[in-house]
């Protein structure tokens, strides 16, 4: 199977318009053109098809977003860090508290 006979899927095609929507923003594609384009984005049944409504334009990746995941050791050693200056904080205002209350 060669890549011009990969069907193309829904996700396929909707990276596709988002593309050209940025374009629009850009000013490198007209309100027209980008109808026209998008319209045929949504007709497209091969990645080709989408390939070439594109192929004019420069190529730009969306940056995923940065995301932070509890397994990380970074995050955790920060949480360790935190709770212990929060124990270190913590300990001399109870015992004072303590200490307060025994007295009255």
């Amino acid at each position: 199977m060669t890549g011009s006979n990969v069907r193309a899927s829904d996700a396929d095609r909707e990276r596709t318009v988002a593309q050209l929507q940025r374009e629009v923003g850009t000013g490198r594609l007209t309100l027209d053109e980008f109808s026209e384009r998008s319209g045929a984005a949504y007709q497209a049944r091969t990645v080709v098809e989408l390939s070439t409504l594109t192929s004019d334009l420069p190529r730009t990746d969306p940056v995923p977003p940065r995301t932070f995941h509890a397994d990380s050791p970074r995050l955790m050693a920060l949480a360790l860090l935190l709770g212990i200056a929060l124990l270190a904080f913590a300990s001399p205002l109870a015992a004072a508290a303590m200490a307060e209350l025994s007295c009255h």
